[in-house]
């Protein structure tokens, strides 16, 4: 039987939840282990991974390597994450919530609606 011991601490995701949330068609859910996550239109924008290191956010491949280039030392790809649209970010435990904000923004254009970016670029007076 498979022991059901949680292996990451909620608490880690709480900065990038509320972040994440601030953003139109977020849904707060659980995934993958039941760990917390953000979801936008019932795609998966970010979760808290389950062995607690780090946390995958939807992001194009375009963005990787200005991020993984940029920062090196909170991005990174793991070998099970390459050929899908995300990368990785390690638990902080002081974020940089403009880079953090930076990133969020970018995953959550890649999946919202078009109607829902043009109300949020409207609302900003038309900066995206």
């Amino acid at each position: 039987m498979k022991s059901k011991l949680l292996h990451y601490d909620p608490a880690d995701f709480e900065v990038v939840k509320k972040i994440a949330l601030t953003f139109p068609e977020t849904e707060e859910s659980t995934s993958h282990e039941g760990t917390p996550s953000v979801k936008v239109r019932g795609k998966l924008m970010c979760r808290l991974h389950d062995n607690g290191e780090f946390i995958p956010i939807h992001l194009g491949f375009e963005f990787h390597d200005k991020y993984l280039n940029s920062h090196p030392e909170l991005f990174h790809v793991p070998d099970h994450f390459k050929g899908y649209a995300y990368i990785c970010m390690w638990i902080q435990p002081h974020y940089d919530k403009k880079l953090l904000m930076e990133v969020l923004e970018l995953s959550w254009r890649g999946l919202a609606s078009k109607k829902a970016i043009k109300a949020f670029d409207e609302g900003r007076g038309g900066k995206g």
